[in-house]
């Protein structure tokens, strides 16, 4: 390939996320500028902006970097071509079955933040695997302008939130046109007004992600802004975001002439697309009940929320002022509206749920974890009336995509032993790969105890990089970061929103033992944490601040630390770099879970509640479990409990583990565990089986 078409290539794979699973293509764009590259959260549009035309011809012209860039975008041009995957051999009959699937938030990438937590995350990962499987797919969800919060550590150690406008021009989107070249807009009422809205597009792989954008002149001002920010507002934003990604998302599809066989909806969030399939097919003449029955049979729906209270609900008088307008086209009347979102139809004060929306248009649902669908088929009995055993809601464990998350190191790692091929993205999911770890003859344990220590490293001078980024908060609070950390000590880490119902500061119940437990010369343990509780969380808020002011101001300085900005890099490092991930939600609260999952692969053990997915996977001997498969109805009692058996279990079993030594200084009962649990998560809880799972499960016709 002559350098001005290896010019042009490298714009395009710049404007594909593909690179995010990629190292070899983020390495390649990297380079051209290593500060630019950590300045703009590594976004290769950004690079290519920063690096003239002359200066990355220039480039070019290096004979290794040239050799390198060819490899890559033959790479990228094999994976986009590829004839043979996993849908075309498995499943071929999905081919022509689009899969439309709508989510409120997406976690790709850390230069995309448009994600609050775990629920966009696992959208991101399935839309990923979606693409490397084949599928059909594509994504919905919105353009928030200024994403999710940026955090900062007051001088009262207190998050404190400030946001950042996200350009599009400077991102790997790409505006939705017509043939004129002209930005695609389509229109939403909502109350009294007739709202617009643009697209933009993200290449996802093979797999396009439409996010819908009010920003736009001929709206009131209050509507420009209805897809600033993340779950931004009240209620009645709320609403109103609900209504722009469900039903602004059909007439989407429909102004690119898509016509989706399945719509698969990712919490009750997307629900009101139900509405808009309905509204469709009642003006082409169907009755209101016929519509309802096919339409169910386009939909299914995941639910992710354990509780009651976490389901999105709306007023009668919110629902009859946002939805007026829309309830005439499908000339029902407002209790009739009402009766869709209830668990009864008859109770006028009854707040319109989105979940019960979703029940009723669907025509399959699922919890994300075996234990989440049996506590969701309770939840919603009422509303099928049949025995608890019976209420059709299934469970598909959710998973990660692993190459997304995989370490540089650990991809390199791994790769020479899988083979150098094309079709490595597939191998990394191989069970019968992931079975050959717990073989001591294909790689020892010298070499899996290096890898350990090389991505502790990383982790460790990672985080000294962060705080040095964070001027002190007041005199006094420096610590010399050079040596804060250790690269021999046993690390334990904890990143993900801070929910209070996930408990951060669980360990530190039994502070004064913890302390003697860090600060012991022969076994030390360092802790680090990191996570943002949502802007309007005040207890969220408090745990943080009590985990700041540990690692500041108490005797577990220095052992301790807060990375503060939480997003998808400082989980990628966090993953790849503990030794132990922590994990000690109320039970049953975390319906899935999945950032212990990504941890597997790199060597690291899970010491978790079992709740979710792990009490799915723990055998006994590739991690470490909280507690029994049972918890206290009481929920004193049961933080009372896991305190106790999480530090016992730290104590009398984690810490003894990593640190019993042979004479060659290894582990073996430790590296041991962590073959054995490379050999049972890997192959399983990724978006790959996720997905396949769907795929037969719901997407395919019953």
């Amino acid at each position: 390939m002559e350098i001005p078409e290896t010019v042009i290539a490298l714009n395009k794979l710049a404007r594909n996320i593909w690179w995010t699973w990629n190292q070899d293509a983020r390495g390649i764009f990297g380079e051209l500028s290593p500060r630019t590259w950590q300045n703009v959260y590594h976004n290769p549009v950004a690079i290519l902006r920063e690096v003239s035309n002359t200066e990355l011809r220039m480039r070019l012209l290096e004979p290794d970097y040239a050799k390198r860039v060819a490899d890559v975008l033959e790479e990228f041009e094999s994976y986009m071509n590829a004839k043979d995957t996993w849908v075309t051999r498995e499943v071929p009959e999905l081919n022509n079955r689009r899969v439309t699937y709508f989510s409120a938030e997406f976690g790709l990438h850390e230069t995309l933040p448009i994600a609050a937590g775990g629920l966009g995350v696992l959208a991101g990962d399935h839309i990923k695997s979606a693409s490397d499987l084949g599928l059909n797919f594509c994504g919905i969800t919105l353009f928030y302008r200024e994403g999710y919060f940026q955090q900062a550590i007051n001088h009262d150690n207190w998050q404190a939130e400030y946001y950042n406008q996200l350009n599009p021009r400077n991102l790997p989107m790409d505006a939705v046109i017509d043939v004129d070249g002209k930005p695609i807009t389509c229109s939403v009422d909502i109350a009294t007004d007739t709202i617009c809205f643009r697209a933009w597009r993200i290449n996802v792989g093979r797999c396009p992600l439409y996010l819908l954008d009010t920003n736009l002149p001929e709206n009131p001002a209050h509507y420009r802004d209805l897809t600033l920010r993340v779950y931004g507002g009240d209620t009645t934003t709320r609403i109103q975001q609900e209504i722009l990604l469900g039903i602004g998302g059909v007439k989407l599809m429909r102004a690119l002439g898509e016509k989706p066989s399945v719509f698969h909806m990712n919490e009750g969030h997307a629900a009101f697309l139900a509405l808009e399939l309905i509204r469709e097919k009642m003006a082409t003449g169907d009755s209101f009940n016929e519509a309802l029955t096919a339409t169910r049979d386009q939909c299914v729906f995941t639910t992710h929320t354990p509780v009651p209270a976490g389901h999105d609900r709306f007023s009668p008088e919110l629902m009859n002022y946002s939805l007026s307008r829309f309830a005439k086209q499908l000339d029902l009347t407002h209790k009739e509206l009402m009766a869709m979102g209830r668990l009864d139809a008859g109770d006028e004060t009854e707040q319109f749920c989105m979940t019960v929306l979703a029940l009723n248009a669907a025509r399959a649902a699922n919890g994300v974890s075996e234990l989440h669908g049996a506590v969701s088929r309770e939840m919603w009995q009422e509303k099928f009336n049949v025995p608890v055993s019976d209420v059709p809601i299934g469970h598909i464990t959710n998973g990660i995509h692993t190459l997304g998350w995989m370490s540089r190191s650990a991809r390199d790692f791994w790769q020479p032993r899988l083979g150098n091929g094309p079709k490595f993205y597939e191998h990394i999911n191989d069970a019968k790969f992931w079975e050959k770890v717990e073989d001591k003859d294909f790689i020892s344990d010298e070499e899996l105890w290096a890898l350990r220590y090389r991505l502790r490293r990383e982790l460790i001078d990672f985080t000294r990089g962060r705080l040095v980024d964070v001027p002190p908060s007041r005199e006094g609070d420096f610590i010399s970061y050079d040596h804060l950390l250790d690269a021999d000590t046993l690390t334990v880490g904890f990143a993900r929103r801070f929910a209070t119902y996930k408990r951060a500061p669980l360990i530190f119940d039994h502070f004064e033992k913890v302390v003697k437990l860090a600060k012991d010369a022969e076994r030390p343990v360092q802790f680090i944490f990191a996570g943002k509780a949502h802007p309007a969380d005040e207890d969220g808020k408090r745990f943080i601040q009590k985990i700041v002011h540990l690692a500041k101001h108490s005797e577990l300085q220095g052992h301790l630390v807060f990375i503060e900005n939480y997003d998808i890099q400082v989980g990628r490092m966090l993953v790849g770099g503990c030794d132990v991930w922590l994990n000690n939600p109320r039970r049953p609260l975390e319906a899935s879970g999945t950032s212990g999952m990504k941890t597997a692969a790199h060597g690291g053990l899970n010491c978790s509640i079992m709740d979710g997915w792990w009490r799915e996977i723990y055998d006994g001997d590739n991690g470490y479990s909280i507690g029994d498969d049972s918890h206290p109805n009481n929920l004193e009692e049961q933080d009372r409990v896991d305190s106790e058996n999480l530090f016992r279990v730290l104590s009398e079993e984690v810490i003894p583990t990593f640190y019993n030594r042979d004479a060659a200084g290894l582990p073996r009962q430790w590296i041991r565990k962590m073959r054995h649990a490379m050999a049972t998560v890997t192959p399983k809880y990724n978006t790959w089986r996720m997905v396949q799972d769907y795929s037969r499960k719901y997407y395919l016709e019953d």
